[in-house]
């Protein structure tokens, strides 16, 4: 397997030279910046028969591991409407953190919200996107630019200022509206520019109750759906419905770390289901439909918010897929 973890725009040249030579493979997020690209990732992984995998690690993060388990047993009823986000200010890298400035390099060409998956993948393999269900169009629309120049202004030198702080296309905030097939919704944002705490909201509704992550983990289940759950109520519904793959691996990944665990679950799993030769949780098909709308969203915010139509990279197969099961460990290894 080739693990391509390189700037987005070597991701789909590297994974479609890996593929040609007979290698499964594993990007790094997004996937492609092009539908274009997105249907060469499909088209390839089709003709070659290989794995295409997008290294979505937001997946494998342990309350959304836990409220998948508690969707799958129809804990929330059916799901009807979820929100994802990736809102993390990231100002100073930008202007400093980043090589060759490839942020704001993209920041000046390009509106809409070029960073989908972190939001949307968690949300999306609830939902059972291309499983039973699927992403069919959008609209977003994104503010005007503020964050960045204000930042420039106030902390770069003059002639720091004359290279780093002209026009940019990307908006403070872009937000996304889904809708999919089966008459479901969903709402993502992305924002990398305001001043204020990381979030990825994370909120799952649906007919019997909700979940929501950010700015602290809440549930709520009928017949109590004025409220939250309390903080014992909370903790032992938490640790009834752990996820078994977090429940089997999890205290080793927190100790190895990598965003809190999640990067090693994601690669544990990655690694187990190719060695036994099973599906990967996420497919190509996964990625291609997550990535697109890094364009798609552009493309509808320079429409004055206009719908646009979501490929279905499945062609017509997602009806057939089902959802990603909940692993049984013990049975997994012991039989």
């Amino acid at each position: 397997m080739i693990y391509n973890a390189t700037p987005w725009e070597l991701h789909v040249p590297i994974a479609l030279y890996a593929m040609d030579h007979g290698k499964h493979v594993a990007i790094e997020v997004p996937a492609a910046l092009t539908v274009k690209d997105c249907w060469a990732l499909v088209d390839k992984a089709e003709e070659k028969q290989l794995h295409c995998m997008m290294l979505e690690n937001c997946c494998y993060d342990f309350f959304e591991l836990a409220t998948l388990n508690m969707a799958r047993q129809g804990l929330f009823g059916e799901i009807i409407h979820t929100e994802g986000a990736y809102i993390h200010d990231l100002r100073d890298a930008k202007f400093n953190g980043y090589y060759k400035h490839w942020r704001l390099e993209y920041s000046r060409y390009h509106t809409g919200n070029p960073y989908p998956t972190h939001g949307l993948g968690p949300i999306a393999q609830i939902m059972g996107i291309n499983q039973g269900d699927r992403m069919e169009y959008l609209s977003s629309v994104s503010t005007n630019q503020f964050g960045l120049a204000l930042w420039a202004k106030e902390n770069l030198k003059d002639d720091e200022r004359i290279t780093l702080s002209e026009r940019y296309m990307l908006g403070d905030m872009n937000t996304t509206i889904i809708h999919t097939a089966m008459g479901k919704s969903i709402m993502i944002q992305h924002d990398t520019t305001s001043p204020r705490p990381y979030s990825r909201i994370y909120l799952v509704q649906g007919t019997k109750g909700m979940a929501v992550k950010y700015p602290d983990e809440k549930v709520a289940i009928q017949p109590e759906t004025h409220s939250f759950l309390k903080e014992g109520e909370q903790k032992e519904i938490l640790s009834r419905y752990e996820h078994p793959l977090s429940k089997f691996i999890g205290e080793r990944a927190k100790q190895v770390g990598g965003h809190g665990g999640m990067d090693f679950i994601m690669d544990w799993r990655l690694i187990y289901c190719l060695q036994k030769g099973y599906p990967l949780d996420q497919s190509v098909y996964d990625a291609a439909a997550w990535s697109s709308l890094v364009e798609l969203t552009e493309r509808s915010v320079l429409n004055k918010s206009c719908s646009v139509a979501i490929p279905d990279f499945t062609r017509g197969a997602w009806r057939d897929y089902k959802p990603w099961p909940i692993i049984d460990m013990d049975k997994v290894l012991h039989g």
